[in-house]
């Protein structure tokens, strides 16, 4: 039996989960880095083919991801067993994940060198040593998954169950998106002062869409009156004449071929938590992943995906829909750093969800067992 609808306000999470520090390092380090979090497209990674390496920076660890020659992909932190130096030097700073080609991983401090699943191949001057063990001087590992053309990684292995497990809801609904194919025709870059959380829920409602996405709710009539009872199943309808996102709700791309009847006309949208939301029209998707990097800031990538023979067709120009969603995106961005500047006032204790907003409280759902959880981390 599904359960009714809230008949009154429900509690959000409390003031301190969006703007206390030490708070924000506990959810870092008991939740962030105990769950999947997506890192981006495969392709774009270099992931895409063998041999290759990618060093990301995943809510402050640097880590390793690499396909190796039989094509299977490892992760693993970017720390040498030796000393500690990162066996791919990188400054923090750079954003962008670096990538190369290579048969082996050789941390420049003193030479010792891995393999790509992360084992020790070679420790200069350990060849007469008689109690040591390659075998124990593994990377320390991290766990990598691939699910509909994008790469996941789990910091804390021990503790990670299938990705399969937490998006076949998703996998089920999105079935007839071609996800895995799709490739990148714009990039949109954000730098958000605000708590990932309060972009997540954010992105949950459509409480907020009459007043602060005008363009958005003349495309998408139903959005105005606050998204309440919407059938995300079927997918959110256009006005009358549209059936994608973009400034005329038109475009001269076709929609992927085996979409049903609704979604051909229709929008469905999907948050994965902790990071992925992805935004589907019938021509194309824009797939947001959220990079937390302290409590009140969050660096945004919305890749706009479409199908790979629009990409190449001569005259391809996705400036229709990079219009629009980089529109809804930073009216988005500046509400939200508004909730973040508001929720760090001596005035502000909690929030609270009107019903319409019952699946924003889904972060409450997601987060509070997780922090629940103990910390098993013996460093």
């Amino acid at each position: 039996m599904e359960n009714a609808a809230p008949d009154r306000l429900q509690p959000a999470l409390p003031k301190h989960m969006y703007v206390d520090s030490a708070h924000w390092e506990q959810e870092r380090d008991s939740v962030l880095y105990a769950s999947w979090f997506c890192v981006g497209r495969l392709d774009v990674l270099g992931l895409d083919a063998r041999h290759r390496v990618a060093v990301i920076e995943v809510v402050g660890e640097s880590v390793l991801v690499t396909r190796d020659g039989d094509g299977r992909l490892h992760g693993a932190y970017n720390v040498c067993r030796h000393r500690g130096s990162q066996v791919i030097p990188r400054d923090p700073a750079e954003s962008a994940p670096t990538t190369c080609t290579a048969r082996s991983l050789r941390c420049p401090y003193h030479s010792w060198t891995y393999d790509l699943s992360g084992r020790l191949l070679k420790a200069p001057h350990t060849g007469d040593l008689a109690a040591f063990d390659p075998a124990d001087f593994a990377l320390h590992p991290v766990a990598v998954e691939a699910w509909a053309g994008f790469c996941f990684v789990h910091l804390t292995p021990e503790r990670a169950t299938p990705l399969a497990d937490d998006v076949i809801s998703v996998s089920d609904r999105l079935q007839r998106y071609p996800l895995v194919h799709l490739q990148i025709g714009r990039t949109l870059h954000y730098d958000v002062a605000a708590n990932y959380k309060v972009l997540a829920e954010n992105y949950n409602e459509c409480y907020h869409c009459g007043p602060v996405h005008p363009e958005l709710s003349r495309l998408v009539p139903v959005f105005a009156g606050g998204g309440q009872d919407l059938d995300w199943e079927q997918g959110i309808p256009h006005r009358d004449g549209a059936w994608t996102f973009t400034a005329t709700g038109t475009s001269s791309r076709s929609p992927f071929p085996d979409l049903d009847e609704h979604e051909r006309t229709r929008h469905k949208g999907e948050l994965v938590h902790p990071n992925l939301f992805l935004s589907c029209s019938a021509d194309h998707v824009a797939a947001y992943t959220l990079w937390p990097l302290a409590v009140d800031r969050t660096r945004v990538e919305c890749d706009l995906l479409f199908a790979p023979d629009e990409v190449v067709r001569d005259g391809f120009d996705p400036g229709d829909a990079a219009e629009l969603w980089d529109l809804v995106n930073q009216q988005d961005w500046a509400v939200c750093e508004s909730v973040q500047r508001g929720m760090s006032s001596r005035a502000y204790r909690q929030g609270w969800f009107a019903p319409m907003e019952d699946a924003s409280a889904d972060i409450r759902r997601w987060l509070l067992p997780r922090l629940a959880q103990p910390d098993d981390d013996d460093g």
